[in-house]
């Protein structure tokens, strides 16, 4: 089926998922869902995709100040530029429908951190892959699999989340959580 929509690598495991014995998402399939209650409206949606940017982009600013190696200390610079990109889009995107234009400081202001993307906080990531931070292939698979813990959150929570609205920014984020996959992916292909 998936050959048949153009797919070019695609692999039969026999047995199943059961056989399968890579890497697999990791937690509880409710793992995040309590950020979202399902009843938010498109602001409430906004704010919270921006604290959970703004967790990361806090580690990212954190590793880079541990980091001794410069070419991951640089990394880290980049991975935390990306995440302020993306909250200037997600803040964008909250004045766009607000009925009250917010300055940046008054947005921030209403926004809480809860956890980094993805729904772990930065010492379960540090736990969990213990990555060598002085690695940029480390590093970068790091970040690929908090931006692929985030996009299975946000996939997750576009099931739950009622209003049309809200699911729609929802699934954009979704969106987003991919490109960086692929901007990630080929960073890594660069190393």
């Amino acid at each position: 089926m998936l050959a048949g929509k153009g797919f070019k690598k695609v692999f039969n495991v026999a047995g199943g998922i059961k056989a399968w014995h890579a890497k697999t998402a990791i937690g509880p399939q409710d793992l995040g869902m309590d950020l979202f209650s399902g009843k938010e409206e498109p602001l409430d949606v906004l704010k919270v995709a921006y604290s959970l940017e703004q967790g990361l982009y806090e580690f990212y600013i954190t590793m880079e100040e541990e980091a001794k190696n410069e070419k991951v200390k640089d990394l880290f610079a980049k991975l935390s530029d990306i995440e302020v990109k993306h909250q200037m889009s997600i803040y964008t995107a909250y004045n766009d429908i607000s009925d009250e234009e917010l300055s940046k400081d008054e947005f921030e202001k209403m926004v809480e951190i809860k956890a980094l993307e993805g729904g772990l906080t930065t010492r379960e990531y540090l736990d969990l892959f213990t990555p060598d931070l002085n690695s940029e292939t480390e590093v970068i698979s790091l970040a690929m699999s908090i931006e692929a813990q985030a996009l299975d959150l946000y996939q997750r929570v576009s099931s739950k989340i009622e209003n049309p609205q809200s699911k729609d920014i929802i699934n954009q984020i979704a969106n987003e959580e991919k490109a960086h996959l692929s901007s990630l992916g080929k960073l890594l292909d660069n190393l």
